[in-house]
């Protein structure tokens, strides 16, 4: 099945992939490998999810918020690759949450991105992952994530 296939079995409809807020490329393929520029938290309808996990929002948000950074990490490898298809291995996830003090489920939110890429790519999808709490993120999101990604040519 293709991965295309594979979304829409799921119901993931895929955003048009975010521009850079800065100085820096989406994504960097090199040498087999696509480096993913870290993707904030975005809702659907393109606004962002502003806030701190342990304060304005509790674990199950988080992991929603970490959901949909995924989601636009396969918008932006589609847009790289010109098809999910090529994707190979996920090889890394990096996870960053806005955190209050008293927050360590950091490694539970990032489960959001991780088990998406598991559902979208199967044992593909699995990968090595890190998930740090932060006190703040641009733009004041609640989490960004990052990824690592073989590809084929």
């Amino acid at each position: 099945m293709s991965i295309e296939a594979k979304l829409e079995e799921l119901g993931i409809k895929l955003p048009e992939p975010a521009a850079p807020v800065a100085s820096y490329l989406p994504a960097v393929e090199a040498g087999g490998v696509l480096h993913v520029s870290g993707q904030i938290s975005m809702r659907e309808d393109g606004s962002l999810i502003v806030g701190t996990l342990g304060e304005d929002y509790d674990l199950e948000a988080g992991i929603a918020a970490a959901r949909r950074c995924g989601i636009m990490l396969l918008a932006q490898m589609k847009a790289a690759l010109g098809s999910l298809d090529r994707v190979e291995r996920i090889v890394k996830l990096g996870g960053f949450v806005n955190s209050a003090p008293d927050f360590t489920d950091q490694p539970k939110v990032i489960n959001g991105a991780s088990n998406l890429m598991q559902e979208v790519f199967g044992e593909a999808g699995r990968h090595a992952r890190s998930a740090v709490g932060v006190n703040t993120l641009p733009l004041g999101v609640a989490v960004e994530v990052d990824a690592i990604v073989k590809i084929s040519d």
